[in-house]
């Protein structure tokens, strides 16, 4: 097959566990960017906090995309421009909001790339490392959220987060797209959104057919994403439940995972 498109995920599947992009893996997606593949990050993470990484790759030289919010938003990073936004109303954050408190979780979400919430925790320091983005602890978390955000992070213990994450989807799972990403955040996009369902429309596009995709990742909102591409792959350190759908499994994130999948696949 001649793939056209690699899209892959960034926490614990393209980057280590430093938070890192490898050499090697840096030298294989440039090398494959110039062999004329469109490279694709793809992420829950917020637009900023992928825009570093994407500059470490050149993706705007070779007008690649980023894929933030788990799908919300795409940017074209050769013009910077957003070519697909979806968002969640205020009332329906506001829903997600009252949930929360009902069932004893954390909630975040953003505004003008800072991280809101009433609280602040060991969960919602991770974001906050994990996205180097200013954290405002409110007092009132409805008042302040006054317009639409793109996205929601329900945050709690792990083995509780999954009872919660049962009965979200059964009380609201008509309105919004669940799924875990890390193993304490239960991450709520916009009904319908998701990677996959973004990852389709950008395919659509750049006249790139399903089949002439490679999709990387390791947890479970990489799962839309893997379903709708012709060679779903993870790496070594993916879920159980990732590795039992994907065509092949690579090495782990520690060790250069991307560069095998380029290697086997495209060159």
């Amino acid at each position: 097959m001649n793939y056209k498109m690699i899209v892959t995920d960034l926490d614990d599947t393209l980057l280590n566990s430093k938070g890192k992009i490898s050499e090697t893996d840096k030298f294989n997606i440039m090398k494959a960017q110039e062999s004329g593949i469109k490279f694709v990050l793809a992420s829950g993470r917020p637009t900023f906090a992928m825009r570093d990484l994407a500059n470490e790759l050149n993706l705007n030289k070779y007008e690649s995309y980023i894929l933030s919010y788990n799908g919300s938003i795409i940017t074209n990073c050769k013009t910077n421009k957003n070519i697909l936004s979806e968002t969640l109303k205020v009332d329906e954050i506001h829903s997600l909001y009252d949930f929360s408190k009902r069932n004893n979780v954390e909630i975040i979400t953003y505004l003008d790339d800072t991280i809101i919430s009433e609280n602040f925790s060991s969960y919602i320091e991770v974001e906050v490392e994990l996205t180097k983005m200013p954290f405002e602890k409110v007092k009132n978390f409805k008042a302040t959220i006054d317009r639409d955000c793109v996205k929601c992070i329900i945050l709690g213990e792990p083995s509780y987060l999954k009872k919660v994450e049962n009965k979200l989807k059964e009380e609201m799972g008509h309105k919004f797209s669940i799924a875990i990403s890390k193993p304490f955040f239960l991450e709520v996009t916009k009904l319908g959104v998701d990677k996959g369902s973004s990852l389709l429309k950008l395919a659509e596009l750049k006249n790139i057919k399903p089949e002439e995709i490679i999709a990387v990742g390791d947890s479970y909102n990489d799962l839309p994403m893997l379903k709708v591409v012709g060679h779903p792959t993870c790496v070594e350190n993916a879920k159980p439940e990732i590795k039992e759908f994907c065509k092949f499994i690579s090495t782990s994130n520690n060790n250069n995972g991307i560069s095998k999948i380029i290697e086997t696949f495209i060159f």
